[in-house]
């Protein structure tokens, strides 16, 4: 696996989270993001499987994707 980094959440608190990378082999992605472990959430979608998690993920972040950006990472 070789993972391309995009880009990483610019209102960010602290700079940490969200960011996302791009496998270049696979063109599958790799999402940081804040862990949802909201009751309302849980309520609404139900269990999260074993070996699994959810992030909730900034709308703002999807500039990032190439697939927006008409298949540039660098837009």
């Amino acid at each position: 696996m070789a993972l391309e980094f995009l880009d990483k959440d610019p209102s960010s608190p602290n700079g940490d989270s969200a960011t996302v990378w791009r496998d270049t082999e696979t063109g599958d992605y790799v999402l940081q993001g804040y862990i949802d472990t909201s009751p309302a959430t849980t309520a609404e979608l139900g269990p999260v499987p074993d070996g699994e998690i959810r992030i909730r993920y900034p709308q703002r972040m999807m500039q990032f994707f190439p697939e927006v950006t008409g298949g540039r990472a660098d837009a």
